[in-house]
């Protein structure tokens, strides 16, 4: 049952051989690995006026969102060129985590293999969670805390599914939203900027109250609110509209999902992607300098204020434009759930995270993390109660830090190997390497006590972490290599069958014992009185089981103990002997009958496994229907 459930949910196993086929080509690739960084248009104006509105005087505040526009689009131009020359260097995948490795050392590598990891997180949890309030807009349920959790919860759900089921299939799904967003964007901005010049379409009526409201709950002193802004207060909001630059990384994670020739197809697609987003982002941020959305804790966003006001509320239009932005924004994880999955499998081949994260499920995805990202995402939603507000301090940190590193290293790799064009994609990644450098000071700085704290905390703590799982792998190796000089040689193996009564699973226990043929063979019984030992004696005699019968006097009804002391004395007879343990267990057709059988069989395994030279072999009686032979 449990096996036909998977194939319905995950689908049918594709083999190895067919990884090729499951390739992107450019189009789809786009809404793949684009779909996170076009969204964050959704929600980084949004962001900027949350930090601007509580200590500005509006509608002061929205004459430094064109600014701010401007100067994050420079940004992206600049990381998106430098990570083109990312893409070119490193076609096997060179994210910020194998560029350090290659170029800086195994430190500066871990610290950008952490910040990914948490980036990647906290970008399934500030997308999902943008997406229902993005639908929660149109429909008037953002004041309900629980349910958005659910509903973000059940999002995170079945994006995994979609992943789970493979990177061409889930691909081919998101494209739509992507796309569907892009169009319905645009043309929120084109036909807005249309009613601006030609109809002189005016601000949105109400929203002065609203945002002195948003001031006061904010703490916000009203007789001290001025139309300046120092510039800490620029920086802050700067640092919070940076999110848009989110997800530029994860083209150059995922150069081995594209169709050949890789590097060439994902570096054209990334220049595509920038170039959505430049024009994206300055056009959102034309409509709400002129329109003055605001803030609205509980409410409407700031997308949706726009789109009822250049569409008109409840048209036709305003919810393909509020569909669209869900579904792009629940979606957008996606981006995601290809990069977390594998980068933790490099860094599980590299030794520093459970190897089980660099294997491949049955679709030729890294299932177990996919699995990982969702229940990390899903505490992240939990714990922030699907509050974007409350993530996006700790979502630019790990942006940043991958950034930079990833720049120096390229950097460094230019140096290195001096190749044709070096000195140009030297000046690039130079220019780049300092510009996210300076907002990475910038956003930690001006972050720091709206939570940028929790990150510049966990991502060592990760680090200490890695480094840790690296040192157990590698002292294991140490203790379980054999050495040329060590052979295999002859050693005795004692055999004990453990019973209760005797019955067909222990005549089938001791039937398996017997096929061994070990140098010694005792069957082991533990009786608390008298008349259980008589019992068993019996039984032994009347079946006329060839195997002598040790029996254990337990008046205290003590099960493991006197087993453990028993094998310890036989242990210290002869210490260089194998210690084979049977213990016959029976299985039952439905799970909840099984439930009720072989409790003790399962506690003494456990404490068995701890003993050095001791082996313990389960021997399952399938029980069958009275009057038809059963099977072992």
């Amino acid at each position: 049952m449990a096996s036909a459930f998977k194939r319905v949910i995950v689908g049918k196993p594709i083999a190895s051989s067919e990884a090729e086929h499951q390739a992107l080509g450019k189009p789809t690739a786009l809404a793949v690995f684009a779909s996170d960084a076009i969204s964050s248009t959704a929600y980084a104006t949004e962001e900027i006026l949350f930090v601007l509105l509580a200590a500005a005087t509006f509608p002061e505040t929205h004459r430094y969102l064109m600014p701010i526009a401007v100067i994050a689009v420079i940004l992206l131009g600049i990381v998106a060129t430098s990570y083109r020359q990312t893409i070119y260097a490193y076609p096997s995948g060179g994210g910020a985590y194998e560029v350090s490795r290659e170029n800086i050392g195994t430190t500066a590598s871990l610290v950008a293999g952490a910040s990914l990891l948490v980036d990647y997180t906290l970008t399934v949890a500030v997308s999902v969670s943008s997406g229902v309030l993005a639908i929660g807009s149109a429909f008037h349920f953002n004041d309900n805390a629980a349910l958005r959790v659910g509903l973000a919860l059940g999002f995170v759900a079945l994006l995994a599914v979609g992943n789970l089921r493979g990177l061409k299939e889930a691909g081919q799904v998101f494209a739509i939203p992507t796309y569907a967003y892009t169009v319905a964007l645009g043309g929120l901005i084109l036909y807005g900027m249309y009613r601006i010049g030609i109809h002189d379409l005016g601000t949105i009526e109400g929203n002065e109250e609203i945002a002195r409201e948003f001031a006061e709950e904010q703490g916000a002193d009203l007789a001290k609110l001025t139309g300046s802004v120092t510039l800490i207060l620029l920086l802050r909001a700067f640092s919070s509209g940076a999110v848009v630059l989110a997800g530029v990384e994860a083209m150059s994670n995922g150069v081995p999902a594209f169709q050949e020739p890789k590097a060439k197809n994902a570096s054209r697609t990334l220049m595509m992607m920038a170039a959505i987003m430049a024009t994206l982002t300055l056009g959102v941020s034309y409509l709400a300098t002129h329109l003055h959305p605001v803030f609205e804790h509980g409410g409407d966003t700031v997308l949706s204020q726009m789109g009822a006001a250049v569409f008109g509320k409840g048209s036709i239009l305003y919810y393909v434009l509020q569909f669209a932005t869900f579904a792009i924004l629940i979606l957008a994880a996606n981006t995601a759930f290809n990069g977390f999955p594998q980068l933790s499998s490099n860094v599980a081949r590299d030794g520093f995270l459970p190897r089980q994260l660099a294997n491949r499920g049955d679709r030729l995805v890294f299932s177990n993390g996919v699995l990982i990202l969702s229940g990390m995402a899903g505490l992240l939603i939990v714990a922030f109660q699907a509050d974007v507000s409350a993530l996006i301090p700790l979502y630019a940190v790990g942006v940043f830090v991958g950034f930079t590193l990833s720049q120096f290293g390229m950097i460094r790799h230019h140096l290195r190997l001096r190749e044709k064009g070096w000195r140009s994609g030297l000046a690039i990644n130079g220019v780049g390497c300092t510009a996210t450098a300076i907002v990475l000071v910038v956003v930690v700085v001006s972050k720091f006590t709206q939570g940028a704290w929790i990150p510049v905390l966990v991502i060592p703590a990760i680090v200490m972490v890695l480094r840790k799982i690296k040192r157990h792998y590698v002292d294991m190796d140490q203790r379980l290599a054999a050495a040329p000089v060590e052979k295999v040689r002859r050693r005795t193996n004692t055999v004990i069958v453990l019973v209760g009564r005797v019955t067909k699973g222990s005549l089938t226990a001791i039937a398996y014992a017997r096929s061994l043929n070990p140098d010694k063979l005792v069957a082991l019984s533990v009786v608390a009185t008298p008349e259980e030992q008589e019992r068993i004696t019996s039984q032994w005699e009347e079946h006329d089981i060839p195997v002598d019968l040790v029996t254990l006097y337990s008046p205290y009804r003590e099960l493991t103990r006197p087993i453990l002391r028993y094998i310890d004395d036989l242990d210290a007879e002869t210490p260089d002997d194998f210690i084979t343990v049977v213990v016959p267990e029976f299985t039952l057709d439905k799970a909840w009958q099984q439930l009720l059988h072989n409790q003790s069989a399962l506690v003494l395994r456990t404490r068995l496994r701890g003993r050095p030279n001791t082996i313990v072999t389960s021997v399952p009686f399938h029980v069958a229907p009275i009057g038809s032979e059963p099977a072992l």
